[in-house]
């Protein structure tokens, strides 16, 4: 178990180490998944970005981890719930992509994943927060996945959390691959309804990134003259347009302008995707990938949140009665402080393509023996059912927001 972002040396994957490729699960009537709107158009999708690049980007900076992760206090770990049903089918995987070679995200461990990032939206306090998250492969290469919980509202059961954006290797407040505003969010209908935590996932199609400003200057962009019905539309819409005023401008001649932001592609031509492996035994080792905060590792160093952490430890099956989850996969770890929501659980990850299989999903952790020190991360079992939501969510095209 290592939380120091240090040099990680792992051993390559090997070919058919977690089973076969796209292998469909066993034949059952497919869950039919929760989807929520994130931003339904270019006009509100515009209006998210302009309110985490207003002001110098004041709301990303201002951000806080989600207080939501819950603490089990007692987990069984080595099988599930009596009665649990495990897989559903035979094991398969989906095969991660490689993003674009080179490039940076002034990382201390050159060997961590470059799909590693951070989702920022308001929770029901009306404040920014934000979980961890990773880009996942999918058909248009614009798939993250995260904790349901990061997401779908469980305070007061609305349908989702509210200006969601990710940002693919956050360090220290830098946006080194820009910034991708969410547009459809897909989880199983009994984490939607009942917040079971054996369904606590959400995949989330993004549109096309949008360039990051350099450190103290513009935001990337260009003044693009429209209609005055446009302008009104894009100046007035959304809770929070106040902020679109750094963004519209009517010229005293009766001409209207919108800045129209840079296009930065498709995320997973960026950063690469993670692939996906379901129906999997227990006992594979994984590495944990994300941003967990609020606590000093075994050296005494404070863990903020400002960069990426790992652990790496073998995964078991675990039930808990805090949670009411019967079917849960347990592993060694650490990682708390809320930030650690969603953090990547990667099987049989490779160095050298920092590339993997995503398995895992933190949304809860615990403390197993007692010492007052979390020491266990906690996911939902990845079944047949599971990739049944991911492949409809795989499936959706999101596209550009700048044209």
């Amino acid at each position: 178990m290592h939380i120091r972002a240090k040099h990680l040396v792992l051993p390559v994957a090997a070919a058919g180490l977690l089973g076969s490729t796209l292998v469909a699960p066993a034949a059952s009537a497919a869950p039919e998944p929760a989807a929520a709107t994130l931003a339904g158009s270019g006009v509100a999708a515009w209006n998210v970005a302009t309110f985490w690049y207003a002001n110098n980007q004041a709301n990303l900076l201002a951000a806080t981890p989600y207080d939501v992760e819950p603490q089990a206090r007692h987990v069984s770990k080595g099988r599930f719930a009596v009665g649990a049903p495990g897989a559903d089918g035979e094991p398969g995987v989906v095969e991660p992509i490689g993003g674009k070679p080179g490039g940076s995200s002034d990382n201390e461990n050159v060997n961590l994943p470059k799909t590693t990032g951070k989702v920022f939206f308001l929770g029901t306090d009306g404040k920014p927060h934000w979980c961890s998250a990773t880009s996942l492969q999918s058909k248009y290469r614009n798939l993250v996945a995260t904790a349901g919980h990061c997401v779908y509202d469980t305070k007061s059961n609305a349908a989702a959390l509210t200006y969601w954006v990710f940002v693919p290797g956050n360090y220290k407040g830098k946006l080194p691959w820009g910034l991708y505003v969410g547009s459809q969010a897909f989880t199983h209908d009994k984490f939607d309804v009942y917040k079971e935590f054996d369904y606590d996932y959400a995949f989330v199609t993004v549109y096309n990134g949008l360039q990051a400003p350099p450190e103290g200057g513009a935001v990337p962009g260009e003044w693009t003259q429209v209609s005055k019905d446009e302008y009104d539309e894009y100046s007035s819409y959304g809770t929070y347009s106040f902020v679109a005023d750094q963004f519209t401008k009517a010229d005293p001649s009766g001409e209207y302008f919108v800045w129209k932001f840079a296009d930065a592609g498709r995320l997973g031509d960026n950063v690469g995707g993670q692939g996906l492996a379901y129906n999997q035994q227990p006992g594979k080792p994984v590495l944990v990938v994300g941003y967990p905060s609020g606590w000093a590792d075994t050296d005494g160093d404070a863990v903020t949140g400002d960069t990426e952490k790992w652990c790496y430890g073998a995964t078991s099956a675990a039930w808990s009665l805090d949670l009411q989850a019967a079917r849960l996969f347990a592993v060694p770890c650490p990682f708390t402080g809320g930030g650690a929501s969603g953090s990547a659980w990667l099987a049989g990850y490779s160095h050298l393509t920092r590339t993997g299989y995503l398995n895992g999903l933190t949304v809860a952790v615990s403390d197993t023996d007692d010492d007052e020190r979390i020491d266990t991360s906690l996911s939902p079992y990845f079944d047949g059912e599971l990739y049944d939501i991911y492949k409809q969510a795989a499936d959706q095209v999101s596209g550009s927001i700048t044209g």
